[in-house]
């Protein structure tokens, strides 16, 4: 196949990159250039998918692949121009798209979130994205609806958990490595038996490669694993990589929130209870479409040997995760109480 890759050169888009490469498919990629692909394998073309795409006339493509479409003002412009000249679409939206999250087993046919056409061009003014927050998965789920209008019963709609694994630059899972690897008493956040979903991003990767290949169309969650993962079980994970540093302090939910600790952005993979259902999405879907996961143990061995290759990385320059004073602050207040 001829490829057109949206983005294509940081995290998910690399790996999907690497892997269209991996079974032989001519790979374009198209970007600003401020992360250039370095394949000599890889076509790059330099475009703005907020302004110009020039560089897309007169071209065609079995298939593309948007990973960087995050307001739907550029996504209806990518795929308007490109819905003539491929035969697939692929967006890739979120699991955050769902409007409510106290349901647990959330399918693809639950609610999702909407945003007025008003709310959509006031949040967007001036900007391309992405828009973290809690507008993001609004301004996700608008992207799906443009993209299927542009492209009607050609597209799939890839609704991914979080994604982890080398190359991750959002710094949730390289917070708990580099934390647990400086050992002691570490916050371990919530309920040990709490759901926790994220998928490595090379299994991600692998199905969307092997779904476009197939040209399945339609909305899948796609996250993992297979069956229930605990927060108990990362943090084990992750300590056993790091030769058993940790000394768990496990600190109830109500705690950490009377704490005023926020849920995800201080403490990765954790939600509150109330929120569960963004932890459970039903994945069964992409399952029998063949989504398979590796191992956890191989996830988290293979994020720490990428992370020993990063310079300068430590925890106080990481985008996700708790400093040191404040966790010693929340731990010393557990044991007073």
């Amino acid at each position: 196949m001829n490829v057109l890759v949206l983005g294509g050169s940081r995290f998910i888009g690399k790996h999907i990159v690497d892997h269209l490469l991996h079974h032989g498919h001519t790979v374009t990629v198209l970007n600003r250039g401020n992360h250039s692909y370095t394949s000599s394998n890889v076509e790059q073309l330099i475009g703005d998918r907020d302004g110009d795409l020039d560089a897309l006339k007169g071209r065609t493509w079995d298939a593309a692949i948007d990973v960087s479409g995050y307001i739907p003002r550029t996504v209806d412009k990518a795929s308007a121009r490109l819905a003539q000249v491929v035969a697939h679409y692929t967006y890739i939206s979120s699991i955050s798209v769902y409007e409510d999250f106290s349901k647990v087993g959330l399918t693809e046919e639950d609610a999702t979130k909407q945003l007025l056409e008003g709310e959509i061009t006031e949040l967007t003014k001036g900007t391309a994205g992405p828009i973290y927050g809690p507008h993001y998965g609004g301004l996700k789920a608008a992207g799906e609806i443009v993209a299927e209008r542009n492209i009607p019963g050609r597209t799939l709609i890839i609704r991914a958990g979080l994604v982890v694994g080398p190359n991750d630059y959002s710094d949730r899972l390289p917070y708990w490595l580099l934390r647990i690897k400086q050992g002691g008493d570490v916050i371990a956040p919530g309920n040990p038996k709490q759901q926790v979903q994220f998928i490595d991003v090379r299994d991600l990767a692998r199905w969307i490669v092997s779904s476009v290949e197939q040209q399945v169309t339609g909305i899948y969650n796609v996250t993992g694993p297979s069956h229930v993962m605990t927060m108990e079980d990362v943090l084990k994970a992750c300590n056993r990589v790091c030769n058993n540093n940790a000394n768990f302090v496990w600190i109830d939910d109500g705690f950490l929130i009377d704490k005023h600790v926020l849920p995800w952005e201080e403490l990765p993979f954790w939600l509150p209870s109330s929120l569960s259902g963004a932890a459970s999405a039903n994945n069964e879907k992409a399952i029998n479409k063949g989504l398979s996961f590796s191992p956890l143990n191989k996830t988290i061995q293979d994020t720490h040997d990428w992370l020993s290759t990063v310079e300068n990385l430590t925890l106080s320059n990481l985008k996700a995760g708790m400093s040191k004073e404040r966790e010693l602050e929340v731990i010393s207040a557990w044991n007073a109480k």
